[in-house]
């Protein structure tokens, strides 16, 4: 299903944004070493709950995971890059943590990731992959126009990444949003420009580039949901939920000043 939203509609999904890059910005400021991953969902879950919204993961339960995911928010650390399911586990000074985090208000979903280093410790091959990943997505929401095709979002995140020298898995990558979290269209961190679904005024894209250092290749933990890289590898994520608009892409899950 590919929803349009109505301006009405548009105007929700900013709160929604807004909610969830507050969320996200306030357990990256209280993320630090010997936080535990349990309290990062405890504090997510409060946040959500005070604000009258409701959470997409906690009763997501698709075909690729193992019932629902049972928790708040997304804790995927260093090898680990999506879906990463919190544990009992207690941050390190040097940690690579990626937050991904969706939730609906006012009947409509924002979703949005970042990844960053816990405590003092920045390795620069590390700050690279996160920045790359940043990098992707400024080009992603670029090439985001009235009537452009999905292709050309792929295409400009993929040359972002490929140039960076990373591999491209092409399993999961950004997707359309709107009512529910997740919607076609499904938009690949790698692909041909002028190819797919024509973009048009009030469609929502979660638009999301991830990569692992050296391998495309991903393992499932055992708890059903947690994806890390094959090799043992460092990883990031970057993504925003944004809004095409009849100038071009508003960017929703930015944090206000």
């Amino acid at each position: 299903m590919i929803e349009i939203l109505s301006p009405s509609e548009i105007a929700r999904a900013r709160e929604t944004g807004a909610l969830v890059a507050h969320i996200l910005q306030t357990v990256r400021s209280r993320a630090a070493v010997g936080v535990n991953l349990l309290e990062i969902d405890a504090w997510t879950k409060e946040m959500i709950f005070d604000a009258g919204a409701v959470s997409c993961y906690v009763d997501y339960a698709p075909s690729f995971g193992r019932g629902p995911f049972g928790h708040y928010i997304c804790t995927s650390v260093n090898d680990a890059v999506l879906h990463g399911r919190p544990y009992d586990y207690t941050l390190a000074d040097g940690d690579l943590l990626s937050l991904d985090l969706a939730v609906s208000l006012g009947g409509v979903v924002a979703d949005s990731a970042i990844s960053f280093h816990v405590g003092d410790r920045r390795p620069p091959a590390e700050v690279a992959l996160i920045e790359a990943t940043e990098r992707a997505l400024a080009a992603g929401i670029a090439a985001a126009k009235p009537d452009a095709r999905v292709g050309d979002i792929s295409f400009a995140i993929g040359a972002v990444l490929s140039g960076a020298g990373y591999p491209v898995n092409t399993e999961f990558g950004g997707h359309g949003v709107g009512t529910t979290m997740h919607q076609d269209p499904h938009i690949s961190n790698i692909g041909e420009p002028g190819r797919g679904y024509r973009l048009r005024p009030g469609l929502l894209l979660a638009l999301e580039p991830w990569v692992m250092a050296d391998t495309d290749e991903l393992v499932f933990d055992d708890d059903g949901w947690t994806l890390r890289s094959a090799t043992g590898c460092r990883t990031a994520h970057s993504e925003h939920t944004i809004a095409i608009t009849e100038d071009g892409a508003e960017i929703l899950t930015l944090p206000r000043n």
